[in-house]
């Protein structure tokens, strides 16, 4: 392939601008790329139609995101439209591959310190040492004040006014917590050890402080990319600025909306500023959402377009690509345990009626709203993961397991497929394919091996391609050899496989996912916004992450919140973020019309789903007396029978039939079967005046009375 037939391939498929996108000037680029508006593909696709171009060489350019999924992503697409040596890593990874190669050098041949996995132990022995006691969760409390103080370059003297400036809600007061830093600082060089922190000042401190680092840092990489730069902190900011040395060639991608992560020290700041920072920068604004069906984009823009502050500068309307679906629904519950069991029924239906476990996800502000979800799923027998809860490879079933696939190696002939062969090393360690639990914890541990199969199964897809001489590459058997080094790889990558199972996360851990059906659950005043949130910015924060959720979702999307924590606990009121709720009643009948106030009166009454217990909103719903989504429970042959009874009689009266009763009041009829005129005036929708007109002939063909038993020709001529 050529390289103008190649770079006109990655151009091939974009939109005007994401190829405004790719082909704009060297130099300062900032794509605003809305959630759903293919980024990635922007991204990847920038850098290797530069590459393949000839403008830049693909290892010159260093591309830095926030996870190491979303680094192997840029690098499996930069290596699908042909470029390799691009640099992809986390800044974390940049960083710690540019300390260690540099270690001997900076460090006049001492030893590089051990790197710290986590800052727990040692933070709770600072916090002794002052005179603390802190727990597991008061001692991560206290590690997130410490990460933020050095990723936003706060030195520990300087702790106590950096915390009031920023409003910092601290697990003690500030004084305490500046103590616990100081003696953290002191233990970590007593050890031997560093932070992650540490890491990357000391990357910056290299190439700051010494000349031929910094040479040869520069010369290596020209050409910088960032992803999701509204997540920057001022410390990876200053790690950047000292990798360009005042060059210009950056491309930036982020999105102001979804600026969530704050309380980390992260800032839109340098995001929102790059224009004027960057003096004749091109700036693009991807708008056009891929992910999710235009009824999801629309309540996304609904909410964020409420936004206010610096973030709201840099809003994006989107414009949904995708073919109409389902309106989102927004549920109502008595409590949170009707709330959960009613996910979890639904979700339930979802995975009988077809749609895979894995592509459900139900979200939460924090994490403690896991457990009740945990326990409706389980009861409801639908397998969940919880996100975030442990790494997957660090599980002891994976790990037994990786175990296990290598002493499989001896045993297994080599000509075996893939999949049978990962089957039967699974054996060892009590694993069936038709063996899974109903649900709970062995389910989960059940589905975490099934996506090694499923893994395998993928891996076994696309072989490697080995040249043969002058030859055409020819593809080879992918052996269980072969799979437990792409185990081994994607381990030390954190490159986790999906596992079958309603996904269960905080929106914070669900940013860069996203499912075909979201339910975000607990959607109340003091949980959405948190009680923590006291000024405007944080305020906008929250509203900010109910923006980040809703666009997770593809199609389905399920808003809800619970009146009381408890059974009969103090009511709450729903998210301020909300859209405002249809609590319109529906269209107003002409027979019967009710005054203003008793109108008011029935819409403020509270009507319950009989199916799922939430609290109906809509009209139509109200007279249903179940949601539109619930199962119907409808008798076909009185409903047929009631819209001929109600056509004769609108025929008679000269009136049009909804007059009479509308179509969702003969549905209600025909699901609810009303036996007694008490029962009758429980269906929105039927007042006294129309009891008095139609109840004993409705009473009656419930019954089971025939059309022409209830309409003799003598009552079809009742003028209303």
């Amino acid at each position: 392939m050529g390289v103008h037939s190649g770079s006109e391939r990655v151009l091939a498929g974009l939109d005007p601008e994401q190829r405004a996108a790719v082909t704009a000037p060297a130099g300062p680029v900032c794509v605003l790329a809305g959630a759903g508006t293919g980024k990635t593909r922007a991204v990847t696709s920038r850098i290797a139609h530069r590459a393949l171009t000839g403008e830049v060489s693909g290892r010159h350019v260093l591309a830095v995101t926030f996870t190491a999924r979303a680094a192997a992503e840029l690098r499996a697409r930069l290596t699908a439209l042909g470029v390799g040596g691009v640099q992809a890593r986390t800044f974390h990874a940049a960083a710690l591959r540019q300390v260690r190669y540099f270690a001997p050098r900076l460090l006049a041949g001492r030893a590089m310190p051990e790197l710290l996995d986590s800052k727990a132990r040692i933070v709770t022995l600072a916090a002794a040492r002052v005179g603390l006691r802190a727990d597991r969760a008061a001692a991560r409390d206290l590690a997130g004040e410490i990460e933020w103080a050095k990723s936003s370059l706060v030195e520990p003297g300087e702790y106590v006014a950096a915390a009031a400036k920023a409003l910092r809600d601290t697990p003690h007061e500030p004084a305490k917590v500046a103590e616990v830093f100081v003696a953290y600082e002191k233990l970590k060089r007593a050890n031997g050890v560093i932070d992650f922190e540490d890491m990357l000042r000391a990357a910056v401190w290299g190439i700051e402080e010494h000349p031929d680092v910094a040479e040869q840092v520069r010369g290596q990489y020209r050409h910088f990319v960032v992803d999701e730069y509204q997540d920057v902190n001022p410390l990876q900011q200053r790690l950047l600025e000292a990798w360009l040395g005042g060059r210009d060639d950056l491309t930036v991608v982020g999105d102001a909306s979804q600026t969530i992560y704050s309380f980390t020290g992260a800032t839109s700041a340098y995001l929102v500023d790059f224009p004027r920072r960057h003096r004749g920068a091109t700036v693009v604004r991807l708008v056009r959402d891929y992910r999710s069906t235009p009824q999801v984009v629309g309540l996304a823009n609904a909410v964020i377009s409420q936004a206010r502050g610096t973030e709201a500068r840099l809003r994006l309307e989107l414009v949904g690509q995708r073919p109409p679906g389902p309106e989102p629904e927004l549920r109502i519950f008595t409590d949170e345990p009707a709330e959960a069991a009613a996910v979890a029924t639904r979700c339930k239906a979802l995975v009988d009626a077809g749609t895979p476990a894995r592509e459900i996800a139900v979200l939460f502000r924090t994490n403690a709203q896991s457990e009740a979800y945990e326990k409706a799923l389980t009861e409801a027998e639908v397998p969940y993961v919880v996100q975030g809860a442990e790494r997957f490879f660090e599980r002891a079933e994976v790990r037994q397991a990786m175990v296990a696939l290598r002493a499989a190696t001896r045993s297994i002939p080599g000509e075996t497929p893939l999949r049978d062969a990962v089957v039967e090393g699974l054996a060892a360690v009590g694993w069936a394919p038709d063996a899974a639990p109903a649900g709970g914890a062995a389910r989960e541990r059940w589905e975490a091996l099934a996506a090694l199969v499923q893994l395998a199964e993928e891996h076994a897809a696309s072989p490697p391609v080995l040249p043969i001489g002058e030859a055409a590459a020819v593809q080879r058997l992918v052996t269980l050899a072969d799979f437990n080094d792409e185990l081994a790889r994607r381990a030390a990558a954190q490159h986790v496989p999906t596992v079958e199972g309603v996904t269960l996360a905080s929106l914070h851990s669900a940013k860069g996912l996203e499912w075909d059906a979201v339910f975000l659950v607990g959607l109340s005043e003091g949980t959405l916004p948190t009680t923590y949130a006291r000024t405007a910015e944080q305020v906008e924060e929250e509203r900010r992450l109910l923006y980040v959720g809703i666009t997770r979702a593809r199609a389905q999307l399920w808003l809800s919140y619970a009146v009381a924590r408890s059974p009969g606990g103090r009511a709450r009121r729903p998210s301020r973020f909300l859209p405002q709720l249809d609590r319109s009643g529906g269209p107003t009948e002409r027979a019967g019309a009710a005054t203003p106030r008793r109108a008011e009166r029935r819409r403020n009454q509270v009507v319950s789903c009989r199916i799922c217990g939430a609290t109906l909103l809509a009209g139509p719903d109200r007279k249903l007396g179940r949601c539109p989504t619930c199962p119907s429970d409808i008798d076909e042959e009185l409903y047929e029978r009631l819209r001929d009874w109600r056509a004769r009689v609108a025929a008679a009266q000269k009136v049009p039939a909804y007059v009479v009763f509308t179509d969702a009041t003969i549905t209600a009829l025909a699901e609810r079967r009303p036996g007694r005129a008490e029962e009758l005036v429980a269906i929105a929708g039927i007042g006294p005046r129309k009891i008095g007109l139609y109840g004993e002939p409705v009473l009656a063909l419930v019954a089971g009375a025939a059309v022409d038993e209830v309409c003799p020709e003598k009552t079809l001529k009742i003028d209303p």
